[in-house]
């Protein structure tokens, strides 16, 4: 082990990156194995190294996939060799990740190997599932490699001098890291049994569950089906094992529990995947979509044990944190969770997303959906809003208003906070695929990376209209629940995106009237931070006017009629008359008012237009 404030050779950046090249790579490679052997495609290149003895092949030839396959290859390859020599001449003291680059090249290069005896021989069952599983090991080295890469470059600063010890060995020392193990060995005899049982065509051999037709298999085919099921059996429970410990022994390791928990909810998607897909009839997106979800799993539980094996935690420090677990009050517990989600905004986009299920409808929606695409929907942007608050975590210390949030208080850890909202935003993708439609799903999974990204990480500390493009990702909900409903988008919905769109900055810059000394000390810089209060006031008016010309307007585009005119003119006729208010500087008080009610007219708008769809 390296001594704190010792000089080492820092991680270069270019490095860094090679090695994630390498890694999408061989991710990549993976991926376009699998859909081959899904779609049978392998037998269209049978000579080597070309497939018809031209160099390149067109979209159109049945051989362009076996042929990208072969090309994928040779890149994953020169870029693991290139990553290789750049170790070995700037970073030999590291061993393992020399190492493990060196393993990622031979391991390529005997995948290169067999493919071509699989190719020149014939696609023979035990050959594919060897094939699978260097494949599987090529992914895992690389991936090993970039992990260490990375955590060296945290644990080291520019100058070369280490803020820590950096971990140069991997230690399993502690019951976990061992279990950690285990679960790793048994995802993969899954997966390569799975290709076992797909290549010799085991599937046919056992058709009854949990048995095969309610007996032992009396062949082979049989017995490699049922042992896959077993294999999948053990793996199932190793994964929730493992998930149980990491959330009793690993809160305070920000990156083992949010692989973890992050690896274990992507594997028990990946089974959920797997049963739609039977249950629909194998769809293409479908398919593809569960051969990369189970690579995202593979790549997790690498990272997992990799991060696992660099803390190097002793089985006393792990029994110490699951005391402090054991101690604490779970109402209480529940209720700091429940705090993460931001409830009270959760529950209005869940209202806009009722709405745009209903008025893009034009009738009520099945109960069964509403509760899917509500159920997806908290978890995506109760999930959003805890990445938020880990996010400015350090930042909410500061702020009167936030310092009493589960992280900041220290009520939770970081490490909760932020695998509590990866698990819920993953959940919610997989759940609106399986149970709502695949648009549905795509513009929830777009809503959390522009909130989480795009507002949270980019916009909200660099830019003074942070809350003006940030309000985009607000303003999806009522899409998801229009394609939810109808499983399409046009432009009446699109006008849904811009209401909420428009009502935001007024929304929130009442707020920060408000809280203008919070943001400022926690350095974000809001509209009254910035350009001061008078011109804050301004801008709110001017929004709040062309919002309710917005929505006095939509009957025209087809939404809304008589009841929702009424209703719109109304509510917006008392949202102007705080508007005025706050522009004529009547004081905080107002402003807080205004913040409060502009709530509530979202809210009685979306049911106006609700109503007037159902009459």
């Amino acid at each position: 082990m390296i001594q704190n404030s010792r000089q080492v050779n820092p991680i270069s950046p270019n490095f860094r990156g090679l090695l994630l090249i390498s890694t999408v790579l061989a991710f990549s490679l993976l991926v376009l194995g699998v859909i081959m052997r899904v779609g049978d495609v392998g037998n269209a290149c049978l000579n080597w190294p070309t497939c018809t003895g031209s160099m390149t092949e067109s979209l159109e030839s049945p051989a362009f996939l076996p042929y990208l396959h072969r090309v994928l290859a040779l890149l994953t390859g020169v870029s693991l060799f290139i990553s290789l020599l750049y170790a070995w001449r700037r970073y030999r003291q590291y061993h393992w990740l020399v190492y493990s680059l060196l393993s990622a090249v031979l391991l390529v290069a005997a995948q290169i190997f067999l493919g071509r005896a699989i190719a020149l021989q014939g696609g023979q069952p035990l050959l594919s599932a060897l094939h699978f599983a260097l494949a599987l090991m090529v992914l895992g080295a690389t991936t090993l490699g970039t992990v260490l890469a990375f955590w060296l470059s945290y644990v080291t600063k520019h100058d070369g001098t280490a803020t820590r010890s950096p971990a140069v060995h991997l230690g399993y020392r502690s019951q976990f890291a061992r279990l950690s193990l285990w679960t790793l060995l048994a995802v993969m005899l899954l997966f390569v049994s799975g290709t076992l049982v797909s290549a010799s065509g085991a599937n046919a051999g056992c058709q009854g569950w949990p048995l095969c037709d309610g007996i032992i298999p009396i062949d082979t085919l049989g017995w490699i089906n049922l042992v896959h099921r077993a294999i999948t059996l053990v793996a199932g429970l190793l994964v929730a094992g493992l998930l149980v410990q990491a959330w009793r022994s690993q809160r305070s390791q920000v990156s083992i529990l949010v692989s973890t928990t992050a690896a274990g909810v992507l594997f028990f998607s990946q089974a959920l995947m797997g049963a739609v897909e039977a249950a629909q009839s194998y769809p293409p997106y479908l398919i593809a979509l569960h051969i990369v979800t189970a690579s995202a799993v593979w790549v997790a539980f690498i990272v997992q044990v990799s991060l696992v094996g660099v803390a190097q935690r002793t089985s006393s420090e792990e029994a110490a944190e699951t005391q402090t677990w054991k101690a604490r009050d779970r109402r209480a517990l529940i209720k700091d969770y429940l705090m993460l989600t931001k409830p009270i905004v959760v529950v209005l986009l869940l209202v806009t997303t009722f709405a745009g299920m209903v008025v893009g409808a034009q009738a009520w929606p099945s109960l069964k959906l509403v509760f899917w695409t509500l159920v997806g929907g908290f978890l995506a942007a109760g999930g959003s809003g805890a990445i938020n608050q880990y996010i400015d975590r350090y930042d909410d210390n500061k702020m009167q208003r936030t310092a009493k949030r589960p992280i900041p208080s220290g009520r939770l850890t970081a490490g909760e906070g932020l695998a509590f909202g990866v698990a819920a935003t993953l959940a919610s993708f997989y759940i609106m695929v399986a149970m709502v439609n695949l648009l549905a799903a795509l513009l929830t999974l777009a809503g959390i990376i522009y909130y989480v990204l795009l507002y949270s990480m980019l916009l909200k500390k660099t830019t003074v209209q942070n809350i003006v493009i940030g309000g985009g990702a607000g303003a999806i909900p009522p899409l998801v629940g229009w394609a939810a409903a109808t499983g399409s988008l046009n432009i009446p919905a699109l006008f849904l995106f811009a209401v909420v769109f428009m009502w935001t900055p007024p929304h929130f810059w009442a707020l920060a009237l408000v809280r203008k000394k919070d943001y400022a000390r926690a350095g974000v810089p809001m509209l009254p931070v910035i350009r001061g209060e008078k011109e804050t006031r301004w801008q709110i008016f001017l929004y709040t006017v062309e919002l309710v010309v917005l929505t006095l307007v939509l009957p025209l585009f087809g939404l809304g009629g008589g009841i929702y005119f009424v209703a719109a003119a109304l509510l917006g006729g008392l949202l102007l008359y705080s508007a005025y208010r706050v522009w004529q500087g009547e004081g905080n008080k107002v402003a807080w008012k205004m913040y409060r009610h502009s709530s509530m007219y979202l809210a009685f708008l979306f049911l106006a237009l609700m109503v007037d769809a159902l009459v």
